[in-house]
C-alpha cells in the first residue's frame, strides 16, 4: 500500500510541477512542452529525484493514448475553413513532404553516423514528421496571428502526417530485422491500407458521432468523457483493422467539432483540459525515460542532424510540396522553419528499442536531442520568424474571451468579453452606444466589470480604460466591437502600415480609382499586365479589385495577401468571409512593391 501511495504522490507532484512551470512559459518565451520535458528529465535517474524508469512498453502505451487524445482535441478545433485554404498543400506535405524529408535526411544521416543505409533511413523517418502536440500548442497559444493559409497548412499537415511517418518507421524496422522478407509492393499496399482504412473509419464514425450527440441528453461533464472514449475506440478499432488510428481520430474530431450543437460546447471546454493533461503526462514520461548523459555523449550528432533537417531537408521538402499551389517564397520559408518536432519522434524512437535493433539506443538519444533543439530553436523563434517572413497579420478585431451558452438543444447565445484599451474609441462612451452600425436589438450588455467588481449600468455610465464588458450578441458583430475596444493609436498605425491608408470595395474597378488616371494612359504598362487578367479580353483596368487579386494570386485569397499593381501601389487583402469571398481590400502606397 505504501508503494502505491508513493507512486500516486510522485506522479501527482510531477504533473503539478509541470503545470506550475507553465507560468514561466510566457515570461521566458520557452515552449511549454519543453518545460514538461525538463520536469521529467529532472525527476529521472540522473536528476533530483533519481527515479529509474526504463519501461519502454509503458511509455509507448502512454504515448499512443496521449497522442490520440491530442489529435482528437486538435480535430475538434479545426474548422472547415482551414480545409478550404490548406487541405491540398497539407496533404502533399503529409505525404510527399515526409517522404522527401526522410530521403534527403536519410542520406545525410547514413554518411554522418557511418551506419548501414537502413539504419540511416530509420533515423530520418523517426524525426521526419512534424508533431501535432507541438504545432497545436505553439501556434494556437503563442500569441501570434498568422496568415490563414500558412496556419491552416501547418495545422492540417501536423494532424495528417503521422500515418506515413509511423508506416515508414515500422517498415524500416522490419527492413532492418528481416531485409529479405520486405518488398516495395508490400510496403505500398500497407501504405494504401493505412490511409484508406484510417480515412474511411474517421469519416464514418465522425459523421455518426456528430449526429448522435444531439440525441443524447447527459450531465454536462459527461459529454467530453463520451467523446474521448468514442475517439479512443475509433483509434483502437482502426489500428486493429490495419488502418491509421491517428488519422481516423483526427478526422472524427474535425467532423464532430464542426457540427455545432449544445453538447459540443461542453466537450470543447473539458477536452482542453484532457489535451493539456495528455501533453503534460506524455512529455514527463518521455523525460523520465531519457538518460541525460547518453544524450550529451551524442549531442554533436543531434546538432548536425537538426541543423541539416531545419536548413536543408525540410526546406527542400516544403518547397517541392507547396510551390505548385502558388505559395509565396516568404510563406514557404516560414512553413519550412516551423517544422516542429515534439513527442512523436521520441515515441517513434521507442519502437526500434522494443524491436531489439542494435543501434536503437543511439537512435533514441539522438532523436531526443533533435526534439529539444527543435523546440528551442524553432519553438522559441516563431514570433520573430513570423515577422521576418511577413506572415504575421496585425489584428484588433478579436474579443478577449467568448463563451457559448446553449439555451436549448438547437439555440445558443454567445457572450463576448471586450476590455477597454488605452486610447481606444470606446473610452467615454456608454456601453450600449459604442456603434451606430449595430441595432439595439442585436446587442445587450450582460455585465460591466470595473476593478474586479460588477458595475450597474445606467444611462450615465461611461466606459473607462481597463473596463471589461460582456455582451450578448446576435449577428456577426464581434469584430466590429473589438475594434472599438482595441483600436489604440499604436494598433491603428500598425494596421494602416500593413493594409494601407485606403480601404476598397471588392466590386470597384481599378480603372475607376483616381490614383491611376494617369497610369492608365501608359500603354506599355497596360500591355505588361494584360497577361494577368481573368478574362483575356478584359484589360486590368476594366477588372474589379476582386477579379484582379484572384487572377494574380492563382489560389484562394486570405487576409494579408499582397498583389502589386505597379512599382508604387499594391492591394492587400484585409477581410475574407468564411466562404472565401473578398470583403475588404486595402490600397497601399509603397516605395518597392512585393513581387508576386
Amino acid at each position: 500500500m505504501d508503494t502505491l501511495n508513493i507512486l500516486y504522490l510522485v506522479g501527482a507532484l510531477l504533473i503539478f510541477a509541470s503545470i506550475m512551470a507553465s507560468t514561466l512559459s510566457a515570461r521566458l518565451g520557452i515552449p511549454l512542452l519543453l518545460l514538461f520535458l525538463a520536469v521529467g528529465v529532472l525527476a529521472g535517474e540522473q536528476g533530483i529525484l533519481g527515479i529509474e524508469f526504463s519501461q519502454y512498453n509503458i511509455a509507448n502505451f502512454v504515448g499512443q493514448a496521449a497522442l490520440a487524445c491530442i489529435l482528437l482535441d486538435g480535430g475538434l478545433r479545426t474548422s472547415f475553413k482551414s480545409f478550404r485554404v490548406g487541405l491540398k498543400p497539407a496533404i502533399t506535405l503529409a505525404t510527399w513532404g515526409v517522404l522527401a524529408t526522410v530521403m534527403v535526411l536519410g542520406v545525410f544521416v547514413t554518411w554522418l553516423l557511418g551506419v548501414d543505409w537502413r539504419v540511416g533511413m530509420l533515423m530520418a523517418a523517426i524525426v521526419g514528421s512534424t508533431d501535432a502536440a507541438a504545432v497545436f500548442s505553439l501556434l494556437r497559444n503563442g500569441g501570434v496571428k498568422l496568415n490563414d493559409r500558412v496556419q491552416a497548412t501547418l495545422e492540417l499537415e501536423s494532424g495528417a502526417n503521422d500515418p506515413l511517418a509511423i508506416l515508414l518507421v515500422t517498415g524500416l524496422i522490419a527492413l532492418n530485422v528481416d531485409p529479405a522478407g520486405q518488398t516495395a509492393l508490400a510496403f505500398l499496399g500497407l501504405l494504401l491500407q493505412q490511409l484508406g482504412v484510417g480515412l474511411g473509419m474517421g469519416l464514418l464514425f465522425g459523421y455518426l458521432l456528430s449526429r448522435l450527440l444531439p440525441k443524447v441528453h447527459l450531465a454536462e461533464g459527461m459529454y467530453a468523457i463520451l467523446i474521448l472514449s468514442a475517439g479512443l475506440s475509433v483509434f483502437a478499432a482502426t489500428n486493429l483493422l490495419g488502418g491509421s488510428g491517428f488519422l481516423a481520430v483526427y478526422l472524427a474530431g474535425v467532423l464532430i467539432g464542426n457540427y455545432k450543437v449544445r453538447s459540443t460546447e461542453h466537450v470543447m471546454r473539458v477536452m482542453d483540459s484532457f489535451a493539456w493533461l495528455s501533453q503534460a503526462v506524455l512529455f514527463v514520461v518521455l523525460g523520465l525515460l531519457v538518460t541525460p548523459s547518453n544524450v550529451i555523449n551524442v549531442w554533436h550528432y543531434s546538432v548536425a542532424i537538426a541543423a541539416f533537417m531545419i536548413l536543408i531537408a525540410r526546406p527542400v521538402a516544403v518547397y517541392t510540396s507547396v510551390k505548385p499551389f502558388k505559395f509565396k517564397d516568404r510563406e514557404i520559408g516560414f512553413i519550412s522553419w516551423v517544422g516542429l518536432r515534439g513527442a512523436v519522434p521520441i515515441t517513434l524512437a521507442i519502437l526500434p528499442i522494443m524491436a531489439g535493433i542494435d543501434e536503437a539506443f543511439l537512435l533514441f538519444d539522438i532523436a531526443f536531442g533533435v526534439v529539444v533543439l527543435s523546440l528551442i530553436l524553432q519553438g522559441m523563434t516563431i514570433p520573430i520568424m513570423a515577422n521576418t517572413f511577413k506572415v504575421r497579420i496585425p489584428s484588433n478585431k478579436d474579443p478577449k474571451e467568448e463563451h457559448e451558452v446553449w439555451v436549448s438543444d438547437k439555440a445558443s447565445i454567445t457572450l463576448y468579453e471586450f476590455e477597454v484599451q488605452s486610447g481606444a474609441f470606446a473610452i467615454g462612451r456608454h456601453p450600449m452606444g459604442i456603434s451606430r452600425r449595430i441595432s439595439p436589438d442585436e446587442i445587450s450588455v450582460f455585465a460591466l466589470v470595473r476593478g474586479q467588481k460588477i458595475v450597474v449600468v445606467d444611462e450615465d455610465t461611461k466606459l473607462k480604460f481597463g473596463d471589461s464588458v460582456w455582451y450578448a450578441l446576435s449577428g456577426n458583430h464581434a469584430s466590429k466591437i473589438a475594434k472599438i475596444f482595441n483600436d489604440t493609436t499604436l494598433d491603428r498605425k500598425a494596421i494602416d502600415d500593413f493594409y494601407g491608408d485606403w480601404l476598397l470595395s471588392p466590386s470597384v474597378k481599378l480603372g475607376d480609382l483616381p490614383f491611376f488616371t494617369g497610369v492608365m494612359t501608359s500603354e506599355s504598362l497596360v500591355e505588361k499586365l494584360k497577361s494577368k487578367p481573368e478574362n483575356p479580353s478584359k484589360s486590368m483596368w476594366q477588372q474589379t479589385v476582386a477579379e484582379f487579386i484572384k487572377s494574380s494570386l492563382g489560389t484562394a485569397p486570405v487576409s494579408g495577401d499582397t498583389v502589386a499593381i505597379n512599382d508604387e501601389w499594391s492591394l492587400v487583402v484585409k477581410e475574407v468571409d468564411d466562404n472565401g469571398k473578398l470583403r475588404t481590400i486595402g490600397l497601399k502606397q509603397q516605395e518597392v512593391a512585393e513581387v508576386i
